[in-house]
């Protein structure tokens, strides 16, 4: 099977988002019943519509930053930074003097974390830890000339 290329970004956006957004734009990549992905363009001053989702999502910042909001809740995000939007909360996001792109992640139902996360420490419950013994190997030789115990590297 042949690699699949999506392009996306200028040129490839539309106006997207729910009703009332504005300065938004986007792209789907991918969608199936496991999850949708996007990527979201928004302008100066733009803002998506607050609205909910059956889905968890997660809005991922790649460039640039602005605000986002779950209910009542808010704060600044920037590129390097992702923000959890739970299923059937209300959530949003908008720029001010910025603009911000975003990959959006949205996945099939509500977040089952506890549900696997409280089987996984019932798993860990059961088996008993044991404390393992070691110690760090020495260093053998020297690195471009400097002698192992200088520390790291110049």
């Amino acid at each position: 099977m042949p690699i699949e290329i999506r392009r996306f970004g200028v040129g490839h956006r539309r106006a997207v988002g729910p009703s009332g957004s504005i300065g938004l734009t986007g792209q789907v990549l991918h969608s199936d019943g496991r999850a949708t992905i996007s990527e979201l363009a928004l302008a100066r001053d733009a803002r998506i519509e607050p609205h909910s989702s059956p889905n968890t999502t997660w809005f991922i910042v790649v460039e640039g930053g602005g605000w986002v909001g779950v209910d009542d809740e808010w704060t600044r995000i920037a590129a390097g930074e992702a923000a959890l939007w739970p299923a059937d909360l209300t959530h949003t996001a908008w720029t001010e003097h910025s603009e911000m792109r975003a990959i959006v992640v949205e996945l099939a139902g509500a977040d089952d974390r506890d549900t696997v996360v409280g089987r996984a420490d019932e798993a860990a419950r059961a088996v008993t830890p044991t404390r393992g013994i070691g110690r760090l190997a020495e260093r053998a030789g020297s690195l471009n000339g400097a002698d192992p115990g200088d520390g790291e590297p110049a």
